[in-house]
């Protein structure tokens, strides 16, 4: 009974350290953060491994199972969720960068500009609204004038300024200056 203990009190410090370490996934960790997330889950697991196999896949399957469990408490209910997963984080709102959330996310403003640049965002001032992710990621909203035309709004436009070019046929012009028998080297 003190291995099941051990185990779920070694997952709950994990996900305690791993909340308190902070957001960023580890595609965005620094060489040093991941060196740290790794020898964290190292000393996590050390008391259970050395005494033998067995021991460990019971605990393995205990960690799993807690998992599996918090995933679920997660979708039961909204408090869990916000204490496990976290939510999202605004860091800018209409085309200003929100300080004060960026220092306690601990994420620079050079961070976040070259994550703004690999979505393709040059300049802060065309967000509406950008949020830091439980995932690590950046979700954003373009302001209008910064978003791109969409096929919808090129129809729209097309059928507002160019009505004769819908209902009739743009190559009836070739086809009236052409016979419609092909050439003979065709036949």
């Amino acid at each position: 009974m003190s291995l099941v203990w051990n185990s779920l009190l070694l997952v709950i410090a994990g996900v305690l350290l791993l909340r308190i370490a902070g957001r960023k996934s580890i595609s965005q960790m620094t060489l040093a953060q991941t060196v740290v997330m790794i020898s964290i889950g190292s000393i996590i697991i050390q008391p259970i491994i050395e005494t033998s196999v067995w021991r460990t896949l019971v605990a393995s399957a205990i960690f799993i199972g807690t998992l599996i469990i918090m995933e679920y408490l997660q979708l039961k209910f909204n408090i869990v969720e916000k204490f496990i997963t976290g939510k999202s984080k605004v860091i800018i709102e209409n085309g200003s960068v929100n300080v004060e959330n960026l220092k306690k996310l601990r994420f620079t403003v050079d961070q976040l500009e070259m994550r703004l640049r690999q979505l393709g965002i040059t300049k802060i001032a065309d967000v509406k609204v950008a949020t830091l992710e439980p995932n690590g990621q950046i979700g954003y909203e373009l302001i209008d004038d910064a978003k791109p035309l969409t096929v919808g709004e090129f129809k729209k436009i097309m059928t507002n300024y160019s009505p004769k070019v819908n209902n009739e046929n743009i190559f009836s012009e070739i086809e009236e200056g052409h016979s419609k028998q092909n050439p003979d080297y065709l036949q």
